[in-house]
């Protein structure tokens, strides 16, 4: 099982890196996004993979570590919340410049050609 994890987190995370490195604004974002439920599901991981043991301690002998769970919550919402702000900033960018390249240039678009 650990295995499956450690290679699911390296497909999101090879997919979010490749999407960041885009010039379009919208693989841009998707792969913030996938790069970031990678580092989630990293940080969750680390708690160690255990299934039926309860999260609080003292209760059993097993129990899964509370502290990463409660890390991924905080990720999850903070990410949402950066998630919603790069995209009204990518539609934002759009309206403005007319395209939705990273750099504001269109394909063999040079500086002096903007200006």
């Amino acid at each position: 099982m650990e295995l499956l994890i450690s290679i699911m987190i390296a497909v999101m995370t090879a997919c979010g890196v490749y999407l960041m490195l885009r010039s379009r604004t919208f693989p841009v974002i998707v792969g913030l996004t996938l790069f970031t439920y990678a580092v989630n599901l990293f940080i969750f991981v680390m708690g160690r993979l255990t299934s039926g043991a309860p999260p609080v301690i003292g209760t059993a002998e097993q129990y899964a570590d509370p502290l990463p769970q409660a890390l991924v919550l905080t990720a999850i919402v903070i990410s949402f919340a950066m998630t919603a702000f790069v995209l009204v900033l990518a539609l934002r960018a759009r309206a403005e410049l007319g395209n939705d390249h990273v750099d504001g240039k269109q394909t063999g678009e040079s500086q002096e050609d903007r200006v």
